[in-house]
């Protein structure tokens, strides 16, 4: 089943890569540059040089999906990251709006409810309990 969602991770090569490599060329750069697994799950998002193409490689159950993505006018927009970095995290919502041609500069994020920082602040309440 082809799927991806909010609910994986996703790491961008921020080098410029040969829309060339098939699998396992993209295998070993997100092994060798990257520092990841490939077999993680994990989606990894490689751009050419001239920032047209997009390639996402992800592992489902049973083998390798390659998304391919070429545009006819425009690039993509990367977002700033450092440039030490081999491999940054994004999110989906980035991954949607890079895409889809939406910057990503000036962006406001929005509070949102994460059960991860409810758990981390029933952790850090102390609760009293009283008997009378």
């Amino acid at each position: 089943m082809f799927s991806l969602s909010d609910n994986l991770q996703y790491y961008l090569c921020t080098g410029s890569t040969d829309m060339r490599k098939g699998f396992d060329t993209l295998c070993g750069v997100v092994r060798s540059q990257m520092g990841r697994d490939p077999l993680s799950g994990e989606v990894f998002i490689f751009v050419n040089g001239s920032g047209n193409t997009i390639k996402l490689l992800h592992w489902e159950n049973g083998g390798f999906v390659i998304y391919h993505k070429r545009l006819e006018s425009g690039c993509f927009e990367r977002p700033v990251f450092d440039l030490e970095q081999n491999a940054f995290q994004m999110r989906w919502s980035e991954l949607v709006m890079m895409i889809q041609g939406l910057s990503m500069k000036n962006i406001v994020q929005r509070k949102r409810f994460s059960p991860s920082q409810a758990s981390q602040a029933a952790n850090n309440t102390v609760v009293k309990s009283v008997f009378y």
